[in-house]
């Protein structure tokens, strides 16, 4: 109840009730319009038109305040599960922190927990120098409960002595081989 009265939530309330009783009035605007000496099918089509676009207001409304509950659910699940249980009562998430336990002691141990190995390659020391495992080796100095950093963005710049992967495209990759061979070619055409 307090989601719904709380300031951020107030103003989409306005907004929605807003955009409905707008798209009503546009809607029997329409109607009358239609039954005028003027009127046209087109106007029977506005006026049909109006009341999905309120409906839809509505369901947006209710799709966006359903999701922020269901995020604050999940937040609260997560205060919940951050605190230890009871001995005597298992924990509900019990197999999930056992796995992220598992994860964290296999990072701090230096090697690359299973789950990331697929994707990200081994954890080498000239990665964790300052390439992409700096940000495997800073989640595994957090705790467990903690959100995983995002991966680095694929439009910054490579780090050091990594390559990208051989497209599989045959095409493809004669086109970077002519690119870096013109690239090449002009290094050593400019002074």
């Amino acid at each position: 109840m307090r989601l719904l009265l709380s300031p951020k939530w107030m103003a989409w309330h306005v907004l929605t009730l807003g955009a409905m009783v707008t798209c009503g009035w546009l809607a029997a605007w329409q109607w009358g319009r239609a039954g005028s000496a003027m009127g046209s099918a087109l106007n029977i089509g506005y006026g049909l038109q109006w009341p999905l676009f309120a409906l839809f207001f509505g369901i947006m409304w209710w799709r966006f305040l359903r999701l922020e509950i269901n995020d604050l659910r999940a937040a609260q699940a997560v205060e919940e599960a951050a605190g230890d249980p009871p001995a005597s009562v298992p924990a509900a998430g019990a197999p999930e922190r056992a796995a992220t336990d598992q994860v964290t002691a296999e990072r701090t141990s230096g090697t690359q927990p299973a789950a990331e190995r697929t994707t990200a390659g081994p954890v080498t020391a000239e990665r964790a120098a300052g390439g992409p495992a700096t940000a495997v080796a800073e989640r595994a100095t957090a705790p467990a409960t903690a959100a995983p950093a995002p991966r680095p963005s694929p439009f910054t710049a490579r780090p050091a002595g990594v390559t990208a992967p051989p497209p599989a495209d045959p095409q493809l990759r004669a086109y970077n081989k002519e690119l870096a061979r013109l690239a090449a070619q002009h290094e050593e055409a400019t002074p």
